[in-house]
């Protein structure tokens, strides 16, 4: 299985974790990257993902989340189709950012794209017919995922 974490999953294990949301947000990116990094899963990243990380004011969270890029097996690089893609995309409602995220991911054919962006999921779950990529919450995924093995058990 290919999987996308967008530069909010990656930033969410450094995220305030005072709030339950965030918390289980991030054990579930926690468990889903372990998931990505061990056995036939491949965690697929882009330079979006690696731009967008390296925006973060933030000097040491900035250090943690490219930290964790060190396990992403397989880089996406933009290319004319990818950029072409992601201009429809915006055109469609999405930001910058988010429209290469998803131009990525389809590019790269992933099973699944994560994000804990609500605007972003909301904006697929509206167009989820024209996307060539599953987006969703990672508790979402992570709850599907184990349902999965319990049905193979």
């Amino acid at each position: 299985m290919k999987i996308y974490f967008d530069a909010c999953c990656v930033n969410r294990l450094t995220d305030d974790q005072t709030q339950e949301r965030v918390v289980r947000e991030g054990e579930a990116i926690e468990e889903l990257i372990g998931l990505a990094t061990s056995g036939g899963d491949v965690w697929v990243g882009s330079v979006v993902v690696e731009a967008e990380i390296a925006r973060n004011p933030d000097a040491e969270r900035r250090a943690d989340a490219q930290a964790l890029l060190e396990f992403v097996k397989q880089v996406v690089r933009l290319d004319d189709g990818i950029v072409a893609r992601a201009r429809k995309l915006q055109g469609t409602g999405f930001s910058e950012f988010d429209a290469l995220h998803i131009a990525c991911a389809e590019s790269a054919q992933v099973d699944v794209f994560l994000t804990t962006d609500d605007r972003l999921l909301r904006g697929a779950n509206r167009l989820n017919r024209e996307l060539a990529v599953r987006v969703l919450n990672p508790v979402s995924f992570l709850e599907e995922v184990k349902n999965a093995a319990q049905r193979n058990d």
